[in-house]
């Protein structure tokens, strides 16, 4: 039985930092187990000009602990009056690493997103020129879509035909639930690539919704059946290069989570490479998961692999129940199972 495993210190490429004391809270949990991570920009304001991305850059390189290793990869947030100009300044400056599409009103602060697709093709004709990749929250809002089916709806009317219009333009399906999903990508030979997070391997919705109702499960896009669940661990466990990591680790306190309309987020920042050794080793597939956390993103993204390496040992660990933030504490996302791998 295998009692230590090392490999390249992994990269999360989907995370959710917050602002202000929320990121001094959380930013540390990020930075002991990644080395970089693809930030993602829905504040409030959001980030949607060169200026505001290294405005928050700044923030994030103020908020890391002291002797903390860690490179926040920038995004924008895509409007209806995003300037292609700007995009292609903040890139050529080595600024901004994706731009992020939310469609109007899919997630947490998605108010300033896309409705109408066609007023944003001069950004992303300037993308595929230059080589930004798009991130995409792959959800349809229509209120007549059933919440289970968006992520489906969304790849038939808006992303494959952005992809048709955009043909070189490079993609990011973000935080993948459906085997829809896994199976569109792997339909496509480049240009695509996917991310998988870390509690969509764990839960189904019966997680969130069977003998009660566990607001700490409940996140967008929300977990779907058990069969769904599968065909992503079965992906993420592949070695598939086109699959990689993104935690979504979204942090809210308590008090916002446990409302008669509460947010949507797990935070799992500080107990992620725990739970994937042990999901990798369950499906026989430890020697894949250097590729899915370490390997896969950086080559999508054109960046080399960390050089730096971590050791995960067979060992119980000792993340927190939660943290405690100046606004209440954070609940931690709680696999439902024993851990048995640390950092």
């Amino acid at each position: 039985m295998t009692q230590s495993l090392t490999i390249r210190r992994p990269d999360d490429w989907h995370l959710h930092l917050r602002d202000g004391d929320m990121l001094r809270a959380v930013l540390p949990h990020s930075a002991s187990d990644f080395a970089r991570a693809i930030i993602m920009p829905n504040l409030v304001p959001p980030v949607v000009t060169g200026a505001q991305a290294a405005a928050y850059r700044d923030r994030i390189m103020a908020a890391l602990p002291e002797g903390a290793d860690f490179t926040p990869l920038m995004t924008l947030y895509l409007t209806e009056d995003t300037d292609p100009n700007d995009v292609a300044r903040a890139h050529a400056e080595g600024l901004i690493h994706a731009v992020k599409l939310y469609p109007a009103g899919a997630t947490t602060n998605s108010a300033s997103g896309v409705s109408n697709f066609d007023k944003v093709a001069p950004v992303l004709d300037r993308m595929a020129e230059i080589g930004l990749p798009l991130c995409t929250h792959g959800e349809v809002t229509d209120s007549e879509i059933d919440i289970f089916d968006r992520e489906a709806v969304f790849i038939d009317r808006v992303l494959d035909p952005i992809r048709r219009a955009h043909p070189s333009l490079r993609v990011i399906m973000e935080h993948i639930t459906t085997s829809d999903a896994a199976d569109y990508v792997r339909s496509n030979d480049s240009g695509l690539a996917a991310t998988i997070t870390t509690h969509h391997l764990v839960i189904n919705r019966n997680h969130i919704l069977a003998g009660g109702i566990r607001p700490h499960y409940y996140c967008l896009p929300v977990a779907k059946r058990e069969t769904h669940r599968l065909a992503l661990r079965q992906a993420a466990t592949s070695g598939d290069p086109r699959f990689f990591l993104g935690t979504d680790s979204a942090p809210h306190t308590d008090g916002a989570k446990l409302q008669p309309c509460g947010c949507a987020g797990c935070f799992t920042a500080p107990n992620t490479m725990s739970i994937l050794a042990q999901v990798f080793e369950e499906d026989g597939a430890l020697d894949k998961l250097e590729a899915f956390s370490s390997l896969n993103g950086p080559a999508f993204y054109g960046l080399p692999p960390n050089e730096t390496r971590i050791t995960l040992r067979r060992e119980a660990p000792t993340h927190p129940a939660s943290i405690d933030t100046p606004n209440g504490p954070v609940t931690v996302f709680d696999p439902g199972f024993d851990l048995n791998w640390t950092t």
